[in-house]
């Protein structure tokens, strides 16, 4: 889906107030969902979610933590419910799966770490113990009972933070702010934005900690694109921040062209993209994740000329996250001993 507009208002529109009385029946659903009990697993479980739909930086984020713990000589696992794919798992993301069978976001991570794609979360922790994983990332699942997390991290867009507020379909809140907080260990902002800085203040008054982060491109990648006009699109949760990044690098952005989040390109979609990139002479470009469901796509002709703007996570206390990780990790095998 597309967000709309008036979710991102930093107040609620008359479009949103009309739509309350759905958010407050969808509030009580989802309150009472997240106050089932869920299943210890058999290895500590380190969350990676957002307090709203829409791309917070998940995905960064968790190949982020990958990289700290395999530095610290964790073993992780990635589990995900494969958002878009076919496929209902357990089973680990192999080379020949596609974005069609297991969705775009296990695609890009299993490239760092193995991959578990299961829309049970418990089966998927098993598997990921009996393949001799140490530690479970699990992505995207804040709002998902089915496992006791050991260390639960919510990813907020420093610009846009929680939008006007309230919960779908009236905004863009998986739950009510009241429901959420009470779940998390940490919030991480990504970027800057007032928006971002009220929610990491309240953070600080509810004792949570709050770490701060920044998406870079990779160095040269980023330079080829200095002067170049380009010809954009994007198929995420916020596509405008996409486009920015090509700004920031000094490109040139002609066309910029939005599609919905985990959109399933068409090859007729393509066709015309590509088509309109060689008839006005501008480089095609667009994400790693759009990539991989664009590698999934039959019937269409090779596009050797489509490039992709990599980016990483750039945390700013790298080891105060850290520490916290480790330590509600040793916790957690401590309390099992």
């Amino acid at each position: 889906m597309r967000a709309p507009r008036f979710w991102w208002a930093p107040s609620p529109s008359l479009q949103a107030s009309l739509l309350r009385p759905a958010g407050i029946l969808y509030s009580t659903i989802a309150a009472q969902r997240m106050r089932r009990q869920g299943e210890k697993a058999d290895l500590p479980v380190i969350c990676i979610g957002n307090f709203t739909v829409g791309g917070a930086g998940k995905t960064p984020t968790a190949l982020a933590v990958a990289r700290i713990l395999d530095a610290a000589g964790e073993s992780p696992s990635f589990l995900s419910r494969g958002y878009g794919g076919r496929l209902r798992g357990p089973l680990q993301v192999r080379m020949d799966h596609t974005a069609f069978d297991v969705g775009d976001e296990p695609i890009l991570l299993s490239g760092t770490a193995q991959t578990i794609v299961s829309l049970d979360r418990p089966a998927g922790a098993r598997l990921a113990y009996e393949t001799g994983s140490t530690v479970v990332i699990m992505d995207d699942g804040l709002q998902n009972p089915s496992l006791i997390k050991d260390c639960t991290i919510a990813v907020v867009d420093g610009p846009t933070g929680i939008g006007n507020g309230l919960p779908l379909p009236a905004g863009p809140l998986r739950a009510p702010m009241e429901t959420q907080w009470p779940l998390i260990d940490a919030v991480l902002v990504i970027g800057q934005g007032e928006a971002g800085q009220r929610i990491a203040e309240e953070a600080g008054r509810r004792d949570k900690r709050v770490f701060e982060a920044r998406l870079e491109p990779a160095r040269d990648a980023a330079r080829s694109l200095e002067g170049r006009k380009v010809l954009a699109f994007a198929g995420i949760g916020r596509p405008e921040k996409f486009f920015d990044t090509l700004r920031a690098c000094g490109a040139i952005v002609e066309a910029a062209h939005s599609f919905p989040d985990h959109h399933r390109y068409r090859a007729a979609e393509l066709t015309a993209l590509r088509q309109e990139a060689e008839t006005r002479g501008l480089q095609a470009i667009t994400t790693e994740k759009d990539l991989a469901r664009i590698a999934a796509v039959k019937d269409t002709q090779p596009w050797p000329d489509l490039t992709v703007l990599p980016v990483r996570l750039r945390i700013e206390n790298e080891a105060g996250l850290r520490n916290l990780l480790l330590r509600r990790i040793n916790e957690r095998r401590l309390h099992a001993a």
